[in-house]
């Protein structure tokens, strides 16, 4: 039925050997059924962690208090744990204390959705699917188990996965189960930072995260977990743009690649400082000077508040923070250069791919930009050139002055450094030791002294 790889056959047969039962559960049956690839691998069975430990001789500890151990095996990792029910949730995210059980049917019982309850025996080749959840696949439905209320109140992840999971796989969720949803906020609350994160990752990984954070937003959970995200609905733009503030972020993020996260979430945050900078003005319109910063500042707090790593949260920030160029046919070589001398020619590109895909959230509109097609070629035309960008790239550093005009480190050398730039940002054929030495000494005697 599947192609299983050849260390998960080895796996069972150890299991076999020693009498116990091995099925391959969750996710990755889920996705096989589903025609995806899978490359994580859980297995349930009916050994006790302390048996598994003794079959192999690689075993990590990751989970010993819910069952769970982790096996290093051949060229692959397997999540093992032992058939169990679930006692109650006093934290809003794990059990307080699991019970072992013998029989897969009750383990199955305790998980979320039914497309992620269905078993395969690697022993019989037997799918065991016993809340329809192949059914649930096939109609493209996520539904929980049993009662969704209680699903989610065990665990306050939960519904924010059904929501993920819908824009993962292009699903619906089912009606019950997303009205369960607003009533289960408070246990949401109670689930940490980094594990609401790991589910925005995902999100941002789909090929439509607009469905997963639409669902959000018509059931509370957005304005729980990304209220600056939230505050965009409702929020009228200027007449280019067809849809509101949030509306506009979601088509954007769609429009980003889903392989390149910094541009994804800088697609998603870059306008949620627009609801802070709005103004009327006397004639009736719209202006929202400065959201650029305002929405720098609140994508970095918002990504500090979920442990986002602090790579990836300064480099979205600097993306929002550059995003609003106007490129036009009569910036001069020098606008060009000072553009790239100021965002980093490094960043360059992600900015590209950021303004493309806000230009595709303002309507909707995937047709090419030629302004921006012009922009990139105007670009790369003066990277190619000889040129000093950064202060790095100058034929004379802070020693140097130092030296030739005779002044103590200080500020005074950084802001001569700056002069520097500017004048062959102005005018690369200047950027010889000679004369900019003699630009410094100028520059030091009118303007320093």
């Amino acid at each position: 039925m599947f192609s299983i790889p050849a260390s998960l056959e080895e796996l069972a047969r150890e299991f076999r050997k020693h009498g116990r039962q091995c099925y391959l559960v969750g996710g990755a049956i889920r996705d096989m059924l589903l025609g995806r690839p899978s490359t994580d691998y859980d297995i349930a069975t009916d050994a006790l962690p302390q048996e598994v430990r003794g079959m192999f001789r690689r075993v990590i500890p990751t989970g010993l208090k819910h069952g769970t151990v982790t096996v290093l095996f051949r060229d692959l990792r397997f999540e093992v744990t032992t058939f169990r029910i679930d006692r109650e949730y006093l934290d809003g995210r794990r059990p307080d204390s699991v019970v072992f059980t013998p029989s897969i049917e009750e383990d199955l019982r305790r998980r979320d959705f039914t497309v992620n309850a269905i078993a395969y025996d690697l022993d019989s080749r037997r799918l065991l699917d016993p809340h329809g959840g192949r059914a649930d696949l096939h109609r493209g439905i996520i539904r929980a188990i049993g009662d969704p209320l209680e699903r989610f109140r065990e665990d306050g992840l939960r519904p924010v996965r059904a929501c993920r999971f819908a824009a993962q796989f292009g699903f619906s969720v089912e009606p019950a189960t997303f009205a369960a949803i607003p009533a289960c906020l408070d246990t949401v609350r109670k689930v940490s930072s980094e594990r609401i994160r790991e589910e925005l990752v995902r999100l941002l990984r789909a090929p439509q995260p607009s469905t997963g954070f639409r669902l959000m937003a018509s059931c509370g959970l957005l304005e729980l977990l990304l209220p600056e995200l939230a505050a965009g609905a409702g929020v009228e733009q200027r007449s280019l743009h067809c849809f509101d503030v949030l509306e506009h972020s979601l088509r954007s993020c769609d429009a980003a690649e889903p392989g390149n996260p910094p541009v994804r979430l800088a697609a998603l945050l870059h306008d949620i400082g627009k609801p802070a900078a709005m103004r009327r003005e006397a004639d009736g319109t719209l202006s929202f000077h400065g959201h650029e910063r305002l929405s720098a500042e609140q994508a970095s707090a918002l990504l500090e508040r979920l442990r986002f790593p602090n790579q990836l949260i300064h480099k979205t920030r600097h993306l929002v923070l550059h995003h609003m160029f106007n490129y036009t046919e009569e910036w001069s070589d020098a606008a060009v250069r000072r553009f790239i001398a100021r965002v980093g020619e490094e960043h360059v590109p992600d900015l590209l791919a950021l303004r493309r895909a806000d230009q595709v959230g303002t309507c909707g509109d995937p047709s090419p930009s030629q302004a921006l097609a012009a922009f990139s070629r105007r670009l790369e035309k003066v990277l190619q050139a000889g040129r000093a960008l950064t202060l790095r790239d100058l034929a004379v550093d802070g020693r140097d002055l130092m030296r030739a005009l005779g002044l103590p480190p200080g500020p005074r050398v950084g802001v001569l450094l700056g002069q520097l730039l500017e004048s062959v940002l102005e005018d690369p054929a200047l950027n010889t030791r000679e004369t900019l030495l003699a630009i410094a000494g100028r520059f030091y005697r009118e303007r320093l002294l």
